[in-house]
């Protein structure tokens, strides 16, 4: 049974519970207290016939009504319900006002066709009763006709809006399962753009960084024994950038902006960038500002300097140049980068496999930027990154 349908039926059961004691302990007292026309036993066999209607309901009934209980079980309930009502009927025929608590009860247990057909039945049979007791009589032919109609149009109305409440339950039911899956896919999209996320800020940071300090390393193992000067510089350089590298790695544990921009401007950070590749190799690096920056949130700011991270680093593993431009400047309503080699350069639309293209355009989509990387093989690289200021 749905939940949403057990509570609906747990805040008005006590009306019909109020409903039904209402009419039974009336029926049982117009049997026991009305003109003596039956016999004290007859009437009796009724209230134990009506009394037993009400037990079936107490220990049974509201299983049946909610429907929790399978068909068999619920045709039992409303065949017992019925027959009890017969017997206390031919009792006493007075006992037919116990009919108002039993037809609701049936329709309310049984689908419409098989309830109409049951309490029909029912009342014909207290017809069949009171001409028993009493002989044949126009009027007691017509009330029960009468009854039987009232009971279908009750009955389909009752039967309605329990069809409409088991609907609304399984809509209910459907919403909280699609929640469900909404929910579920959210939490799986957000761990998968977090973990692109962190895939992007591994590759930008710390496995560039690492890449710098294994080629320094390399450099300092050629130059110990022939040049121990330029051997103690490169070990500087791997020290200090082994020391950026736990300081990216802290940053990222701590959810914090990137140790470049925690440590100065987006200006200064890109002119740390551009020095540092001066000093690892021997490329003649120039940096530009032009015109002062605006203030810029701080996911723009780690996007350009990301950006330009990768274009260095790739300039140094692939670009084989001898000269870099790093130039930022604010254009009308956005900040452009650009990093421009003068290297072997490169197809744009040739798959390279790697990370780190991908990962710039997909920094720049997500804050409405857009990169376009123009090169060809002998005539140099220009990647340049817009995003809005």
């Amino acid at each position: 049974m749905n939940p949403s349908s057990r509570s609906a039926w747990q805040r008005f059961r006590w009306v019909w519970d109020v409903v039904f004691g209402v009419a039974y302990v009336g029926t049982v007292a117009y049997v026991l207290t009305d003109e003596p026309t039956t016999a004290i036993a007859a009437r009796l066999v009724s209230v134990a016939a009506l009394t037993g209607i009400a037990i079936v309901y107490l220990s049974q009934g509201r299983r049946a009504l909610t429907r929790e209980d399978n068909d068999t079980q619920r045709w039992l309930f409303a065949g017992v319900l019925s027959l009890l009502i017969v017997v206390a009927m031919f009792a006493d025929p007075k006992a037919s006002f116990g009919l108002f608590i039993v037809c609701p009860l049936v329709y309310m247990t049984l689908d419409f066709a098989p309830a109409a057909a049951l309490t029909s039945l029912t009342i014909m049979l207290s017809l069949v009763a009171s001409i028993v007791r009493d002989g044949a009589e126009a009027l007691a032919i017509v009330v029960p006709m009468i009854v039987i109609v009232f009971s279908m149009l009750t009955g389909r109305y009752i039967t309605g809006i329990i069809e409409e409440s088991h609907a609304r339950a399984g809509l209910i039911e459907r919403l909280e399962a699609s929640q469900a899956e909404v929910a579920r896919l959210s939490l799986e999209a957000g761990t998968a753009i977090e973990r692109e996320r962190l895939a992007r800020e591994i590759h930008d940071t710390l496995a560039q960084g690492f890449t710098s300090i294994v080629t320094l390393t390399q450099a300092i193992e050629s130059e110990m024994d022939t040049d121990p000067a330029a051997a103690r510089r490169h070990l500087g350089l791997a020290a200090r950038t082994a020391r950026e590298n736990l300081g990216e790695a802290r940053t990222m544990v701590a959810a914090l902006a990137p140790t470049g921009l925690a440590a100065g401007s987006l200006e200064e950070a890109l002119r740390r960038l551009a020095d540092r590749l001066a000093e690892e190799s021997t490329l003649t690096v120039t940096y530009e500002v032009h015109s002062p920056l605006p203030t810029l949130p701080m996911a723009t700011e780690v996007v350009l300097l990301r950006a330009a991270q990768e274009a260095l680093a790739n300039i140094g593993k692939h670009a084989s140049a001898s000269a870099v431009l790093v130039r930022v400047s604010a254009v009308d309503d956005s900040v452009r980068l650009l990093v421009h080699d003068d290297g072997a350069g490169f197809d744009p639309g040739a798959p390279t496999g790697g990370f780190g293209l991908s990962g710039m355009r997909s920094r720049a989509g997500q804050i409405g930027g857009r990169l376009s990387i123009r090169s060809g093989y002998s005539e140099g690289t220009d990647v340049e990154l817009q995003v809005p200021a």
